[in-house]
């Protein structure tokens, strides 16, 4: 299987790895940003899956297109199918989420807490008597506070935010209007190719100027949920979760067979990868209306990736 499982390049400067990234940051001011085809789960990384990092880099490259008359996003350059060129910028300390649904499985999701009695939420009031998975009077944002030191997120409230300093008001204003006009449009793309964006995950940051720009990715697989439309209506009523682009089948599989934050890992089936890699290329199709063409050049993926860097490289 063909597989971009690191891509740690010694001539470029300021290296950083993330769980399924490679970052690096130009003395110009550029951030370099790698999606590797890593998959991670439990604070660890599991295995490769074929093309997740093409699917997942095309597919934010999709929305961030369909989306910059709204707000501005990092996005530079893309010089290889897994790699965006963007801006560095000043990761802002709130995380951002935006939900259309009652619906979640994390500690912090509304469902959640919806079923342990709270009806007052993120600065939101939710009415009593909704069901799982109902649609939301409107879209809400649900913030919480960026772990940065990989500790747990914590629901906040916009007055809380503005309180204790981590955004000021008109940082949380522009930063509320852009998640809410984001998601709108992410709505209004996703309905026309018989899907629901349920909710979604946004990341902003500052550059020099103090400008607030989208980062990181947007309305991905990862970052966002989505159920196929044509299924919604009939398992509301049955009180069943919608269908939607089940890609975990991964992290189930290793679930089932050990402690998967105390144990060695079980080796994972071949064919279990290379399914979790057809549903992320459907999941791209779906949501763009466009054909997945891989990226084969080159004698590996690293080394495709390498020479479509070789720009950025110092030059000796």
């Amino acid at each position: 299987m063909r597989i971009l499982s690191e891509a740690h390049f010694p001539e470029l400067p300021n290296y950083y790895r993330g769980k399924v990234r490679e970052n690096y940051d130009l003395p110009d001011g550029r951030r370099i940003i790698i999606s590797t085809d890593r998959l991670s789960a439990f604070d660890r990384i599991l295995t490769c899956i074929p093309y997740k990092g093409q699917v997942l880099t095309q597919t934010a490259r999709y929305w961030f297109d369909a989306t910059k008359d709204i707000c501005p996003n990092h996005v530079l350059e893309y010089p290889d199918p897994n790699v965006v060129v963007g801006k560095r910028l000043d990761i802002l300390p709130v995380e951002i989420v935006v939900r259309g649904y009652l619906a979640g499985t994390t500690g912090t999701s509304i469902l959640t807490l919806y079923k342990k009695g709270a009806r007052e939420m993120y600065g939101t009031h939710l009415p009593e008597g909704m069901r799982d998975n109902e649609i939301l009077p409107q879209p809400i944002i649900t913030p919480t506070s960026k772990a940065f030191d990989g500790g747990h997120d914590e629901p906040l409230t916009p007055k809380e935010i503005v309180k204790t300093g981590l955004l000021t008001q008109a940082q949380w204003d522009m930063l509320s209007r852009y998640a809410l006009a984001l998601f709108a449009r992410g709505q209004e793309l996703a309905r026309e190719r018989g899907l629901i964006l349920v909710d979604t995950k946004y990341e902003f940051g500052t550059d020099a100027e103090g400008n607030i720009i989208l980062a990181d990715e947007i309305h991905t697989p990862d970052s966002s949920r989505y159920w196929l439309a044509d299924s919604y209506e009939k398992s509301f009523e049955k009180g069943e979760r919608p269908a939607s682009f089940d890609k975990d089948f991964v992290r189930a599989w290793v679930a089932e067979r050990c402690d998967p934050y105390k144990d060695e890992i079980p080796e994972i089936p071949v064919d279990l990868i290379e399914e979790t890699s057809k549903v992320y290329i459907r999941a791209f199709e779906a949501i763009t209306a466009m054909p997945f063409v891989p990226d084969d050049t080159g004698a590996t993926a690293v080394e495709r990736v390498r020479a479509n860097l070789a720009a950025f490289f110092p030059k000796t």
